[in-house]
């Protein structure tokens, strides 16, 4: 097998199985339906997703349910680790992002560029804006639905370009090291040896620890990182612990102080630029433009 994706959800009936239909070999290209698989750990749902319309879509979908899920999803992470067969193996912590078309076979493509790579790409969020502050506009599960069914991301799924907004911080471009990234490719020696997600990370939703586990595997002298030009993942809307900007500042700063503990201060970026690899389309680099200058239609 030459890649796992580590799919982490908490109660995401309505979003997950848009994410399982973005990473099945129907709309994924460049990558044989054989050379990856798509592990789902379910980290205590109370409300169950619909495993059949997962399946509809990838028919050999790994499904894993925590016996004993807490409020982090960083065991959940780890048991996804664990199962993984991949010589490659991505995690989406985060199971309502979807996944642009080339983000798999882009990923491989950048595995081959060295020993020990370490792969991200850009985050997006669905909406006229970063989904903090949308949702004082009136941005919510409904308004999200009626955009994702005109924008036509079942037939192209470059077309969610179309309908998103460019949130990577601390990355002003395609070519820039962003401080988090929602899509983390290793190779599985690598993740073993990194030690997966810090289990210190014990918040709801894991607090810091993605960007934990990505800028320890960035400022690793041995690695080389590369981010995937033009790829990236679309987050849903879903009442996440920080998808309201209220939520955001209430949980900001345990998050903080949770991560200082464990680190003593905040990682510093990699020396330098991280390699890019990957092809551009408009529609990505018009997702990125629209931050300054968005069309009058996405204001609100």
């Amino acid at each position: 097998m030459k890649l796992s994706i580590v799919v982490v959800s908490y109660n995401m009936a309505r979003e997950l199985p848009r994410t399982i239909r973005s990473l099945s070999p129907h709309m994924q290209r460049g990558i044989a339906a054989s050379d990856y698989e798509v592990i789902v750990v379910d980290n205590g749902s109370t409300l169950p997703f619909p495993a059949e319309e997962c399946r509809r879509w990838i028919p050999d979908l790994r499904i894993e349910l925590m016996a004993a899920a807490t409020p982090s999803p960083v065991p959940a992470v780890n048991r996804g680790l664990e199962l993984a067969t991949g010589e490659l193996v991505g995690v989406i912590v985060d199971g309502a992002r979807m996944a642009s078309p080339g983000l798999l076979a882009t990923a491989l493509l950048a595995a081959r560029l060295h020993d020990r790579p370490v792969i991200g790409s850009m985050t997006f969020h669905l909406g006229w804006s970063d989904q903090m502050t949308g949702s004082r506009s009136g941005y919510d599960a409904a308004a999200e639905d009626a955009l994702l069914a005109s924008s036509g991301w079942e037939e192209d799924g470059y077309n969610l370009f179309r309908i998103a907004t460019w949130i990577s911080m601390r990355a002003r471009s395609w070519f820039d090291w962003p401080v988090e990234t929602n899509a983390i490719f290793l190779r599985r020696d690598h993740w073993r040896a990194l030690g997966g997600f810090d289990s210190g990370f014990v918040s709801p939703g894991g607090g810091l620890a993605n960007m934990d586990a990505w800028g320890r595997a960035c400022i690793d002298p041995g690695v080389c990182v590369i981010m995937l030009l033009g790829e990236g993942t679309f987050h849903q809307v879903h009442g996440g612990v920080t998808s309201s900007e209220a939520g955001f500042l209430e949980w900001w700063p345990i998050f903080r102080d949770e991560y200082l503990r464990l680190r003593g201060r905040f990682l510093p970026a990699p020396g330098l630029p991280p390699i890019v690899v990957g092809r551009l389309s408009r529609g990505a680099q018009e997702c990125l433009e629209r931050r300054a200058n968005p069309p009058h239609q996405w204001r609100r």
